[in-house]
């Protein structure tokens, strides 16, 4: 078993109780990486947030589409294929309702080869197979399709 580990923090700035603080945070990895985070402009006005920050329905967005391009890379490289580039602007969608939750992903994959491309058919399965083996992917209920 592996562990994973990130530590989150976050220092009150503001008037907690009536709910005029800042949401923004931080978000330190093992590595020495640190990310400034906060509440998405679209639950939390502002001041209360940081629009430049990333809020967590876009690293759940992020970290799907990260998990799903190394999975490709690391297929298209055993299947003897060589990516120039990979660039994907992945979207997710929130439902509305009583408990809204990303209910879909929307990985939008442009690859570049070097030499020749390979065909649709092998293509889908790359995709399809990186799907499968995505960890972050086989992680959560939303919906993740490559469009």
């Amino acid at each position: 078993m592996r562990i994973h580990e990130a530590t989150v923090k976050w220092t009150v700035s503001g008037d907690f109780p009536k709910g005029q603080y800042d949401r923004a945070h931080d978000w330190h990895f093992d590595g020495g990486a640190v990310v400034r985070g906060a509440a998405s402009p679209a639950n939390v006005p502002g001041p209360y947030t940081d629009a430049s920050a990333v809020d967590p329905e876009e690293a759940l967005v992020a970290a799907v589409a990260a998990c799903h391009m190394l999975w490709f890379l690391d297929l298209a490289r055993r299947a003897g294929l060589k990516v120039a580039s990979y660039t994907d602007a992945a979207r997710g969608r929130m439902t509305a309702g009583d408990r809204p939750w990303v209910d879909r992903i929307e990985l939008s994959p442009e690859i570049a080869w070097e030499g020749d491309a390979p065909d649709e058919e092998t293509l889908a399965r790359l995709h399809h197979d990186a799907h499968e083996n995505c960890f972050i992917a086989n992680s959560i209920k939303s919906e993740v399709v490559v469009v």
